[in-house]
C-alpha cells in the first residue's frame, strides 16, 4: 500500500514538472520598437547644427495675445513651425498637441505654433477645431529664417520661400535642447512629449 502511494505521489510530482518535467519557459516582453517616423526624426535630428544653441529671441502677436520668448523664461517651450493653417497635415499636428496639452503642463512646458498666415486665419483655424494652442504669426518670416524653419529656393529663374515643417525643445534658460529639422506630424506630439520627459530626467 505504502509503496503504490509512493508510486501515486512521485507521478504526481513528474507531471507537474517539479522532477524532470518539461519546464515552461517565458520569453521576457520585447521592447517596444520605434516607429519608422521616430527613426527618420531622429535621423534628421542627428545632423541639426542648433542643439546647445541660446535660442533666438521674439516676440510675435498670437491667438492668445502677444508672446516673446524672454516672457517665457523659466519654463521649457515647445516651439513647432508649420507650413499652413488648415491643411492636412497641420491640422493633424496641431489636434495632436492640442489633446496633449494638459500633459505638457504637468511637465512645466509651454506649446507653441508658428506660421506665416496672418492672426485672423489663425483665429478660424483654432476655432474649427477647437485648437487650445497658443499660435503666432511671423507674416514676415524673421522668426521662422532665425531658427531654420523657412529657407530661399528657386524653380528656374523664380525664386520662393518654404517653411520647413519643425520643432524646438527650449530649456528653462533658454538653450535649444532638442531640433527635429524634420517632423512627420502624426505622433509627432506624443514623440516631442517622450523627449521632453528624457531631458529633464537628466537634469
Amino acid at each position: 500500500m505504502v509503496g503504490k502511494l509512493a508510486i501515486l505521489i512521485l507521478s504526481a510530482i513528474l507531471i507537474s514538472g517539479c522532477i524532470g518535467g518539461p519546464i515552461e519557459r517565458t520569453d521576457p516582453p520585447s521592447k517596444p520598437q520605434p516607429s519608422s517616423s521616430s527613426i527618420q526624426e531622429e535621423a534628421a535630428s542627428a545632423n541639426s547644427q542648433i542643439i546647445g544653441a541660446s535660442a533666438p529671441d521674439f516676440e510675435l502677436p498670437g491667438t492668445a495675445g502677444d508672446v516673446s520668448l524672454s516672457d517665457l523664461a523659466g519654463q521649457w517651450v515647445v516651439l513647432y513651425f508649420y507650413p499652413k493653417d488648415d491643411t492636412p497635415g497641420c491640422t493633424i499636428e496641431a489636434n495632436d498637441f492640442t489633446g496633449s496639452e494638459h500633459k505638457f503642463d504637468a511637465l512645466n512646458a509651454r506649446v507653441i505654433g508658428v506660421s506665416g498666415d496672418p492672426i485672423a486665419s489663425h483665429h478660424e483655424f483654432s476655432e474649427r477645431f477647437d485648437i487650445s494652442v497658443d499660435l503666432l504669426s511671423d507674416e514676415d518670416h524673421t522668426v521662422m529664417k532665425s531658427y531654420g524653419a523657412w529657407v530661399d529656393a528657386s524653380l528656374g529663374d523664380k525664386t520662393y520661400g518654404r517653411v520647413i515643417r519643425s520643432t524646438v525643445l527650449i530649456d528653462p534658460e533658454g538653450i535649444i535642447r532638442y531640433h527635429w529639422p524634420e517632423v512627420i506630424p502624426e505622433g509627432h506630439a506624443e514623440r516631442v512629449l517622450e523627449k521632453l520627459k528624457v531631458l529633464q530626467a537628466q537634469q
